[in-house]
């Protein structure tokens, strides 16, 4: 396990999101495509949730052995119950950025403290969980919500340019 190496990715993507989505507008930041997936901003949003109240929240909780049920999410819920998609796309972003600082403030010396990231959670319904099986989820969900953003960004531009073709581009999927 290279907890410093998750860490510093952690880190960078918090400094990253930020620039990767300074070219998508207010509006587009709101935009859906017709198959409706999430919006940019649900996306944003979504992100700093799950900072705060799930990884952040879960590594610590299965670190310090605490005993119980894990506090619940839900994402979909949060994402229509908070309306993701009517704030604005510059303050969700901070958000998280704020959100994100707070977690590798926690993080850094956690990892330079060496814990047992083997030490589970036993989950209901998954079974157990090791504390290091959420670190490494924790970079990697960064990694599918990038995707994601990158998606509709992607989508956009073929929404812009109507009558016309984003072949030259390349395909989605290539």
């Amino acid at each position: 396990m290279n907890a410093g190496a998750i860490a510093d990715r952690l880190e960078s993507f918090g400094r990253a999101l930020p620039g990767v989505v300074a070219c998508v507008s207010e509006a587009d930041a709101k935009w859906k495509p017709p198959h409706g997936a999430w919006s940019v901003l649900e996306v944003v949003n979504h992100l700093a949730d799950e900072e705060a109240d799930d990884f952040r929240a879960r590594v610590r909780f299965v670190l310090e052995r605490r005993d119980g049920p894990w506090p619940p999410i839900d994402p979909e819920g949060w994402a229509r119950d908070r309306r993701y998609n009517e704030r604005g796309l510059r303050e969700s972003v901070d958000r998280f950025v704020r959100e994100r600082a707070a977690s590798i403030a926690w993080l850094r010396p956690v990892v330079a403290a060496g814990p047992d990231w083997s030490v589970a959670y036993q989950h209901p319904k998954f079974g157990p969980i090791r504390a290091g099986d959420l670190l490494g989820a924790w970079a990697a969900h960064d990694a599918l919500h990038l995707r994601q953003i990158a998606k509709r960004m992607f989508e956009l531009a073929g929404r812009d340019a109507e009558g016309f073709v984003t072949l030259y581009a390349g395909a989605w999927g290539a």
